[in-house]
């Protein structure tokens, strides 16, 4: 860029996330003239991706079907609707859902094929449901190399495109504002992070592609908090990408068009303490055990109504949670169920997927994920305790207790054997639902091997004890900048597009300002960034003229 205040493109895009990228893509493709600005820096560019497991949610695939797995767009949109419980008014919502789940494969399976992306020859079982079903059939498609891999590959198909003259991209610097004529959005006020120098971008379209507003400083989060989960905790962790902050919803917001559901964020109750605190209340969110038993701040089992059903309604375990004394809960296992069933969320400890190292892969499958377990538990340590008896397990918890409350050891001794000996007496005798579930996850094979065979805990075979202290954690915001099947962003006082105005990702609420409604059947958040990045593209090169030069 040269040092003039003002600058012009065909399009400028606002966020280097995963939407920005695949947008910018899709634009480059038309022959489109791109500006894409990028608060964060240039090592980081893919945003929150960077963090990811890489699961997405796809329906139909030919993954699917050579697993035998029967699934359908009508099903899958079905299992959608119940687990999104969408208001009467959300008409572009439900247009959006329904969207994700009749165009996954050909907009994103096919999209990332085509650019090398490859995935996990299983296919994985998530948000089963509880009182409700969830997804009817596996649809959560990891890839092979988690998100990275995503980003690597679509980086450097933006960086091997025929047409990457008409691409600028400007990292360490934020869009501070939206610039309207006659109503029409014509471009963006920029400025370096460090503050050094102001400027203007004219261009006739501008896409919001920032991702949510539940990262920063947790205060939008606080502020838009959903009621009916009672006040937010005082302990709540900051999983979400640090410039998730809702500054371009309230840009958009200022000029007439309509940001809905800010209340709605997925949570997980899982968080623990990340190690590298790059942030005030840096959280990691863990995979929870299915095999652990989880008790609140004082020792109880949750049972509400029933035991928390890892991966079965992530919603829900994060209400049960919050319900609870002190709003955070422990996970007690032992050496044997972590190794095969506890992990850190992300490329830090699945570092055999992410390394793409199919040798190290296998051998966590036979042998656990030694390594990365070890690294978690020592890297965790503020939240994690190691203990080779009970009490001392108890004891190690208690120093780690908050707001006064302390884990009755008692009780939670006599939850532990009781449950240690019904699995004695059998499965013929499993008197209690978790174990019931356990059953169910091991009849598929997807599961089966990251399940343990009804392990007891107080198995002197199975040892160390381990008890993990977890708080809710933010990741995404379901709510977001409405917009239209196009990507156009809606007017809040008419419902009419805004000119020139286009979101997309998790700054759209993956779609329409809020395509889950209250749920999400996982792993539609990558997929939700690739559809509507791609369906911006679009709408844009069908829509304007492309302007000379390169």
């Amino acid at each position: 860029m040269d040092g003039s205040a003002t600058q012009r493109a065909d399009v400028v895009i606002a966020g280097g996330g995963l939407a920005g990228i695949v947008t910018a893509y899709e634009l480059l493709g038309a022959g489109h003239r791109v500006t894409l600005i990028d608060k964060d820096r240039r090592e980081r560019f893919g945003g929150l991706a960077n963090e990811a497991s890489g699961g997405m949610f796809m329906v139909g695939t030919p993954l699917q079907r050579r697993l035998g797995i029967v699934d359908s767009p009508e099903l899958a949109w079905s299992d959608w609707q119940k687990v999104a419980r969408y208001d009467a008014s959300d008409a572009w919502p439900r247009q959006w859902g329904a969207f994700l789940c009749e165009h996954s494969v050909e907009h994103a399976f096919e999209f990332l094929r085509a650019r090398k992306v490859r995935f996990m020859p299983i296919v994985i079982w998530a948000e089963r449901g509880l009182c409700a079903k969830g997804n009817s059939v596996p649809r959560w498609h990891m890839v092979w190399g988690l998100g990275p891999e995503i980003i690597r590959r679509l980086v450097g198909a933006l960086e091997a495109h025929p047409r990457r003259d008409r691409l600028e991209v400007l990292f360490d610097t934020e869009v501070c504002g939206l610039e309207t004529t006659a109503g029409r959005v014509t471009g963006v006020r920029a400025r370096r992070v460090d503050g050094t120098r102001e400027f203007q971008v004219e261009a006739p379209n501008v896409v919001i592609a920032s991702g949510g507003m539940c990262g920063g400083d947790l205060s939008t989060i606080r502020a838009n908090w959903y009621r009916p989960w009672g006040e937010p905790p005082e302990r709540l962790l900051n999983g979400a990408h640090s410039y998730a902050d809702g500054q371009l919803h309230d840009r958009v917001s200022a000029i007439g068009g309509a940001v809905t559901h800010l209340d709605l964020q997925w949570l997980y109750a899982t968080g623990v303490n990340h190690p590298d605190k790059r942030r005030e209340h840096d959280g990691l969110s863990l995979v929870a055990p299915r095999s652990a038993l989880w008790f609140d701040a004082r020792g109880e089992r949750i049972m509400s109504p029933c035991p928390l059903p890892a991966h079965g309604d992530t919603r829900h375990v994060v209400a049960s949670v919050l319900g609870r004394p002190g709003q955070y809960s422990w996970q007690v296992m032992n050496w044997m169920i972590a190794l095969r069933e506890l992990a850190g969320s992300g490329p830090r400890y699945q570092t055999a997927i992410r390394d793409r190292s199919l040798l190290r892969f296998a051998a966590t499958l036979v042998f656990g994920n030694r390594a990365d377990t070890r690294r978690l538990m020592r890297e965790c340590s503020e939240d994690v305790v190691v203990a080779d008896s009970l009490d001392e397990l108890v004891a190690g918890m208690n120093l780690r207790s908050l707001y006064g409350l302390e884990v009755d050891g008692a009780r939670l001794a006599r939850t532990v054997e009781a449950w240690d000996e019904m699995i004695d007496r059998g499965p013929s005798f499993h008197d209690d639902d978790q174990l019931r579930w356990i059953a169910e996850l091991r009849a598929y094979r997807g599961d089966r091997v990251r399940t343990c065979n009804f392990q007891k805990i107080l198995d002197p075979n199975a040892r160390p004890l381990v008890a993990v202290r977890e708080f809710p954690i933010t990741r995404k915001s379901l709510g977001g900048i409405q917009t239209d099947l196009e990507c156009r962003v809606l007017r809040a006082s008419d419902g009419e597009p805004i000119a020139g105005l286009y979101a997309v990702g998790e700054a759209a609420g993956f779609g329409g300002g809020g395509a889950h409604g209250q749920g999400s059947l996982e792993g539609a958040f990558l997929t939700g960034c690739i559809l509507t990045g791609r369906a911006a593209g679009r709408s844009i090169a069908r829509g304007t003229t492309l302007s000379g030069g390169g």
